[in-house]
């Protein structure tokens, strides 16, 4: 089992800033300085707002996860990453269904990037959506394995490519992490603190059984953005 020390635990969470407004993620954001969390920037936000809203998080100080699940034809991944490294942030993603080629020329994209700029840029990979169960995984999209075996095969298919990491529901995280080594980034939505409702997510997990499973990063977004005092609700997340 996988421990964390109590000092290291904030820098394992990525808050998820889908919020309404600029003025909403900028007040949360500064709420939060110096907790010693990330900030995920998703699809709603960057397409209201776009680089923008990246560099005000920037400028207090926070790690960026660019949540934006690339998924299209490899020539395309491989220059929207290169757009999007000159933002400078840490990690963006793409979805690991697009296949090897399209997960391989983003990593070499983001390789490119770390050697002009001097700055590491990690590329991981979504595996299934943490909102999917089993079912509808079977019955929607016409996957005919098990959702382990699918985000496993998904995850070692990232690995193969040279992506850094996945994204996966914390439920799948203890073969992965077995199965493909301590290194690997594996970065899991869907954590819920005991006492938070699910909401739109199947497959949660708390924070700390998370850590202990194996994952790298959590992300938290509603029980911490939606909090009276996000501050306080980040580290209320261990005890």
């Amino acid at each position: 089992m996988k421990m964390v020390l109590a000092d290291e635990r904030n820098k394992k969470v990525m808050v998820a800033m889908d919020v309404d407004s600029r003025e909403q993620a900028l007040l949360i954001a500064r709420q939060l300085q110096g907790g010693g969390c990330w900030l995920k920037v998703g699809l709603e936000l960057f397409c209201h707002y776009g680089e923008g809203i990246v560099r005000d998080f920037q400028a207090l100080g926070f790690p960026i996860f660019l949540d934006l699940k690339l998924h299209d034809i490899p020539n395309t991944v491989e220059r929207t990453v290169k757009i999007l490294g000159a933002l400078g942030v840490e990690i963006i993603n793409v979805h690991a269904g697009g296949g090897y080629e399209m997960m391989a020329r983003a990593a070499d994209a983001a390789r490119q990037i770390g050697e002009n700029t001097g700055k590491e840029l990690k590329v991981i990979g979504v595996t299934v959506l943490t909102s999917l169960t089993e079912g509808q995984l079977q019955a929607e999209t016409g996957v005919a394995r098990g959702l382990q075996e699918q985000v496993t095969s998904l995850a070692q298919l990232a690995q193969k490519a040279g992506l850094d990491g996945v994204v996966a529901s914390a439920r799948e995280v203890t073969v992965l992490r077995q199965t493909l080594g301590e290194e690997f980034l594996l970065v899991t939505p869907g954590i819920r603190p005991p006492s938070a409702e699910h909401q739109d997510q199947a497959r949660v997990s708390t924070p700390l059984q998370a850590l202990a499973d194996g994952s790298s990063f959590l992300v938290v977004g509603r029980p911490i953005t939606q909090a009276e005092n996000p501050r306080q609700a980040l580290e209320a997340l261990w005890g």
